[in-house]
């Protein structure tokens, strides 16, 4: 039982990885329906915004310039270039979201995921994979969970449940054992 002064559990920062074309992006817009509480980070990137693409909702648009500034001062929790264009995730937001107690689910590639864990040991790495996908053993050893994208409904049940550990418990009354 918790008493007043005892702290909630911190909020964690789950990343999901998998191969290109595994359909994270699905699981997760079906993940955050369910569990609206878990929040996505908004991507930087240099490259323009599509058609129906709000700066700053969907991502951060800045100029090349800008993003290298980012990276090597250290702002991005990880970076990649693709092409002529860069993409990386700011680590103030995430961090910030952790603080307050929110729950954050970080769709990458598996390369990505890998540079999220140096910088924050602490990060659940879970592996979305298509059915009869056998990872490495390098791979497997470098994640806390592997979900089978075999029915996306299942796939994303499986996920808002390991995503269940990392929302803060409720503080309860320590004279009633009521949340409060």
């Amino acid at each position: 039982m918790s008493t007043e002064g005892e702290a909630r559990p911190a909020a964690r920062l789950t990343v999901l990885a998998g191969p290109s074309g595994t359909g994270r992006e699905s699981v997760v817009e079906l993940v955050r329906a369910r569990s609206p509480a878990v929040w996505t980070p908004v991507p930087a990137t240099t490259r323009p915004p599509r058609a129906g693409e709000r700066p700053g909702t969907d991502r951060l648009f800045c100029d090349p310039v800008e993003f290298d500034r980012m990276a090597a001062a250290g702002e991005l929790l990880e970076w990649s270039r693709i092409g002529p264009y860069a993409r990386g995730t700011p680590a103030a937001q995430v961090r910030a979201r952790l603080a307050a107690g929110q729950p954050v689910l970080l769709p990458l590639d598996l390369p990505g995921a890998i540079g999220v864990r140096a910088v924050l040991p602490d990060a659940r790495l879970v592996l979305l994979v298509p059915p009869g996908f056998q990872p490495a053993p390098a791979t497997l050893a470098e994640t806390d969970a592997v979900v089978v994208h075999d029915l996306t409904e299942r796939a994303v049940t499986e996920l808002v449940g390991l995503l269940g550990s990392s929302l803060p418990a409720p503080a309860r009354s320590p004279l009633s054992g009521r949340a409060t």
